[in-house]
């Protein structure tokens, strides 16, 4: 009886129909091409290595608009985390000097680093990455991306390295290249210049004509201090200072990665579930749908033909396609428990990335989150004492 009924109907639309009730399976990645971390073998001069500061990343909450899956409890605390682990990859290298997290691009150094997450759910990753070193000039301006295989969060494949480790070292082995482009002596005119930086911020009476700005927009040098300046020993005894907060700014970052990461990866490992499953019930909601009205209309089509048969399958079809459209309103409202679900896990995770207090030698300081106020303060207690040693009122 049935199958005298399908054969009486269109068989566009019994195609739809059969569409539609198998669904629509959903696309995962099995497996990434993993990049390994380039790392520099021969020995660096003191001289020529460059201190790194990775900016904590921009959330990129703006860039999101009306995106749902986008947490901004999430999100802020990924903008430090992922600098962090930017840090480490870094720092792993063994090309650079120093390699920090700092708070804002007031801080000198060598080379700056900065990023925007584009896109963040656990099963892609999409970062915007720039680099620009002390004079200015521009390194890198690159969008890097990845995809989390389908065994990356299986407990019974459990790897050592974060899902998207490749990515970070993507970005490291591309600043590398960069670095071993430089031209001869130019790794020290940056350290030289960074320094000049550091001591006009201080001292602009003294150090104001010792730098300028190019036709390009990038800082030159236009003459060095003596090699016994008084003052500028002062100010590099107020760099060191600068360095001892900004170490123990960053202190506070790798625990703050320490302590996000177990709850992050959770979060990561519960996000790619939820993104998977949300994906495909949007798919199945959108097939059923289609499936659903099409076997609405062509089974009142058939219900109004002259054939006694065609009327009976035609009214069948349209029972049909109604249970198709009241499925894919469930499957609709599925998909919105997932995103629901999604939001949960963001607000758990901010509870776990409370601020900590910080000991400095002669101080106590606690950082808020707003470390970019903090090194404010700072550095203003870094003038006032610079002012005091040189007697200036």
């Amino acid at each position: 009886m049935a199958n005298a009924v399908l054969a009486r109907l269109p068989p566009l639309l019994i195609l739809l129909m059969l569409a539609a009730l198998a669904g629509c399976g959903t696309t995962e990645v099995k497996s990434t091409t993993f990049t390994p971390l380039a790392q520099e073998t021969a020995a660096i001069p003191e001289s020529q290595l460059l201190d790194v500061g990775v900016i904590p990343f921009d959330p990129g909450i703006d860039e999101a608009g009306d995106d749902e899956m986008v947490r901004p409890e999430v999100r802020n605390a990924e903008s430090r985390y992922l600098a962090s682990q930017l840090v480490a990859t870094l720092a792993n290298s063994g090309a650079w000097g120093p390699v920090r997290v700092i708070p804002e691009a007031a801080t000198v150094v060598d080379l700056y680093v900065e990023g925007t997450i584009l896109h963040s759910d656990g099963e892609r990753l999409e970062l915007a990455i720039r680099a620009r070193d002390s004079s200015g000039r521009q390194w890198l301006d690159k969008t890097y991306e990845e995809v989390a295989s389908v065994y990356a969060y299986d407990p019974r494949r459990s790897q050592a390295r974060d899902p998207f480790q490749g990515l970070f070292n993507r970005i490291a082995n591309d600043l590398l290249q960069a670095r071993n482009g430089l031209p001869a002596g130019r790794a020290e005119e940056l350290r030289t210049l960074s320094e000049l930086r550091f001591a006009r911020d201080f001292a602009p009476d003294a150090y104001a004509e010792h730098i300028r700005e190019n036709r390009k927009g990038e800082l030159e040098i236009i003459r060095l201090p003596a090699e016994n300046d008084p003052i500028m020993a002062r100010v590099q005894r107020i760099r060191e200072r600068d360095y001892l907060f900004v170490d123990t700014l960053q202190e506070h970052y790798d625990s703050f990665q320490r302590r996000m990461d177990e709850p992050y990866q959770n979060w990561r490992s519960e996000s790619y579930q939820e993104v998977i499953a949300a994906r495909k019930l949007k798919r199945q909601s959108t097939a059923r749908m289609v499936g659903g009205i099409a076997a609405v209309a062509g089974g009142i089509l058939a219900a109004g033909s002259g054939d006694g048969s065609a009327q009976v399958g035609g009214l069948m079809a349209a029972g049909a396609g109604g249970m198709l459209i009241k499925s894919a309103l469930e499957k609709r409202q599925e998909a919105q428990m997932h995103v629901e679900a999604l939001a949960e896990l963001g607000e758990s995770l901010e509870v776990a990335i409370e601020p900590q207090v910080i000991e400095l030698e002669d101080r106590t300081i606690t950082l808020t989150g707003n470390a970019q106020a903090q090194y404010a303060q700072w550095r203003e207690i870094l003038k006032q004492i610079y002012a005091a040693e040189r007697g200036i009122q």
